[in-house]
């Protein structure tokens, strides 16, 4: 499945979400322009699970737990990032406010990593992305509107077509991907490089706890009935 849109309209342009994927193009794309110099960069700027756990209280190797962040492995890596925050992080941040969206995403992120630190300590691999992050916003977004309809993409006998899901199968769908997948990468993934499953759940587990932290409880949600906390009006429609 892959999630083409969503049903929930936004109150306010989202200026964070899109600086967000701004910068992390921006970085991307001194990236590449680095040629071969650019693996001593992740090296140096990702987070290396066997470095940060002998040198936590280095600066400079905590430091790598925000700068992995707007770092990627390619065009493939970074599009399906930002293409997740730009159809999800709109509305979280329409919840949030622009500051408290701006910290909530950077503590899911740091939160994911330690994650996937513990889940593999001696890891020499470096990890780098937004994924963590971003899956922060993910958890957010389930808890605030489970019953939004998001068009997505699925294969239905060799066809392709889109079809309009809750957004609590979407979501749901793929963090019980990376659950199984995290789970079957316990031990594997010391030595070698993938996907950082654990840094997925770590990000979706942190966005739905840090979610009542962040949200300003004096917002409605848009008009409609889209979360679990609209109002009753709304509720009564959805029950006929």
């Amino acid at each position: 499945m892959f999630p083409l849109r969503d049903n929930v309209p936004s109150r306010q342009f989202p200026l964070v979400t899109v600086f967000l994927i701004l910068a992390n193009v921006i970085v991307f794309l001194f990236q590449v322009m680095m040629g071969p110099a650019v693996h001593a960069v992740t090296f140096r700027f990702g987070v290396v699970p066997a470095r940060l756990v002998s040198l936590w209280y280095d600066p400079r190797v905590l430091f790598t737990l925000l700068s992995s962040m707007y770092l990627h492995g390619g065009w493939m890596h970074l599009l399906g990032n930002m293409w997740y925050l730009w159809i999800f992080g709109d509305n979280v941040e329409d919840r949030m406010g622009r500051v408290r969206f701006f910290v909530f995403y950077t503590v899911s992120g740091v939160l994911a990593a330690l994650l996937q630190v513990a889940a593999a300590p001696r890891s020499p691999i470096p990890m780098i992305g937004a994924s963590g992050a971003i899956a922060g916003v993910l958890g957010a977004y389930l808890l605030l509107y489970p019953r939004a309809r998001v068009a997505t993409v699925v294969l239905v006998f060799y066809f392709i077509r889109i079809i309009w899901l809750p957004a609590i199968l979407v979501l749901g769908g793929w963090f019980l991907i990376q659950l199984l997948n995290g789970l079957a990468s316990l031990g594997v993934m010391m030595h070698t490089g993938g996907v950082a499953w654990w840094a997925h759940i770590g990000g979706f587990i942190a966005g739905m706890i840090l979610l009542p932290i962040f949200r300003r409880r004096e917002q409605r949600p848009p008009p409609g009935f889209y979360s679990l906390d609209a109002d009753s009006r709304a509720d009564r429609r959805l029950r006929w």
